[in-house]
């Protein structure tokens, strides 16, 4: 297993990860392995779990439940082979919230972790902390496809039946009035099924003809459904607004993301901008037509408890929804809340082949780009230049001497100077602040709710010879390049402080 420099990486792609992982210290980081290709990755809340083309599971993270299965409950910071299964070559895996689910070539099932709502499948509600097998899909056929939840399970078999189990106290396993059950159940819509996601407290399935449906937590419009149609969300109820056939669809925590013929719909909360519609809509209660991407076709989507990865036919990334601890992959210090479809400037050099999001982290599967294709298709709202990385004498000029301001904006800079930090005295010649008010309203012909600026106050202000440190500075150099309404003049010379 290896990881640094990155003309190094391999043909065969690496794994690239964000946010907290639990690798490398949580620092954006990637590994690859030296004899075998990374082929699927899973996220759960806080674990990940990788499968390679030779059928070899590996897992990291979090590991109280013994979600990792490996016969103990110690976390594990990087990738381990579950030698257990060694004899068996892994094809499927999914990652819940404290669970892991995962399929070998021979269509054996096995469970992992946390059991308090039989989510295992087991029949039981006793946790494990290595892999079991589930002895009721020996009879099922071939599987196509697994999901997990907060508590909750699914597989797909090959003949398009679907089975449940977990906890259903929101009918989030589609069972009616059944609280909980421990060992799979059909769930049927009477016609064969193509795709299954489950989210925290709610879950979507697809048909193979396009219908999407959805059922469990009913609050802040996840399910997309008609007012008419909240009293059955126990069971899967039909989003009818969605027009063109949907492929596949993706729950988060209390958002849904849908996919239909190239064309991403998103509906729920968006209060952290995960739904990609701007930064005035925080809650869609039908599915809403992302409209950025205009240009290139969406090919998968994932979502995480308050973020989504959207990945095009291009093999381009674009990450939206909450920014907190850098899992949307966008730069070392940009940890802010992206409230549109913002495209991974550091995948532009590669084919993202997946990416999975987890509760506060996102994992990238990737492969470098083969040298003379074809240019990418970019959106036009597309931002290539990423400020945030830039050294301080580009953002700021080059007031002084670029010797003493050469230093990259990274994490670890960070960490190895912050026993003697700099302080940075800061002219700030002239503030102009707009400051707006707003007020909440909801659409009544498509149910957005949105905010509509009401009244705007323009306030000028001029400050002298203040003294910031540099992540004061930073603040303001962003403030200035991402919100229009605040605009300053800097005027930087660095002090010992």
């Amino acid at each position: 297993m290896a990881g640094e420099a990155e003309d190094d990486i391999p043909e065969s792609g690496a794994v690239f990860t964000f946010g907290k992982s639990k690798f490398a210290d949580n620092i954006p980081s990637k590994f690859w392995l030296k004899n075998d290709i990374p082929l699927r990755i899973a996220c759960g809340d806080e674990h990940t779990a990788l499968i390679t083309e030779n059928g070899k599971l590996f897992l990291f993270g979090s590991n109280n439940w013994g979600q990792l299965g490996l016969g103990s409950k110690v976390t594990v910071n990087k990738p381990t082979c579950v030698k257990a299964l060694k004899s068996e070559k892994v094809q499927l895996v999914a990652c819940g919230r404290n669970h892991t689910l995962i399929c070998t070539a021979q269509g054996k099932v096995y469970a992992s972790g946390g059991n308090s709502e039989g989510q295992l499948g087991l029949g039981d509600c006793d946790e494990r902390t290595s892999f079991k097998r589930l002895d009721f899909f020996d009879s099922q056929g071939p599987i196509k496809m697994l999901a997990a939840g907060s508590n909750t399970s699914a597989a797909l078999t090959a003949s398009g039946k679907l089975f449940m189990w977990g906890d259903n106290t929101e009918g989030q396993i589609g069972l009616g009035k059944e609280s909980q059950v421990s060992s799979p159940q059909e769930v049927s819509v009477g016609r064969p099924i193509s795709w299954v996601s489950c989210g925290y407290y709610h879950s979507a399935l697809v048909t193979v003809d396009g219908a999407l449906y959805t059922f469990g937590e009913r609050d802040s419009g996840k399910l997309g459904l008609g007012t008419h149609q909240l009293p059955g969300h126990r069971v899967p109820q039909l989003v009818k607004s969605i027009k063109e056939p949907v492929t596949q669809v993706a729950c988060g925590g209390g958002h849904t993301v849908a996919l239909a013929e190239g064309s991403v719909y998103t509906f729920g909360l968006g209060q952290f901008g995960q739904l990609g519609h701007g930064t005035f809509i925080f809650e869609s209660r039908v599915p809403r037509l992302v409209e950025h991407f205009k240009k290139g076709r969406a090919c998968q989507v994932a979502c995480g408890e308050n973020h989504t990865a959207v990945i095009t036919e291009d093999g381009l990334l674009y990450t939206f929804g909450d920014g907190r601890h850098g899992k949307l992959g966008l730069g070392e210090e940009n940890f802010t809340n992206q409230f549109k479809p913002t495209l991974c400037l550091r995948f532009l050099k590669y084919n993202v082949q997946g990416a999975m999001c987890g509760g506060c982290h996102m994992v990238v599967l990737a492969r470098p780009r083969a040298r003379g294709t074809g240019e990418v298709t970019l959106e036009d709202d597309d931002v290539t230049e990423n400020f945030l990385e830039k050294p301080y004498v580009e953002l700021l000029g080059n007031t002084v001497d670029s010797s003493t301001l050469q230093r990259s904006l990274s994490a670890r800079v960070r960490r190895r100077e912050r026993v003697g930090m700099r302080t940075m005295n800061v002219t700030l010649f002239i503030v102009y602040l707009q400051i707006t008010t707003h007020v909440m309203k909801i659409d009544p012909s498509d149910k957005t709710l949105t905010l509509s600026p009401v009244q705007k106050v323009t306030q000028t202000l001029t400050l002298c010879a203040m003294s910031f440190d540099v992540s004061a500075c930073l603040f303001l150099s962003n403030a200035c390049l991402f919100f229009p309404s605040f605009s300053c003049f800097l005027a930087p010379r660095i002090e010992e402080g």
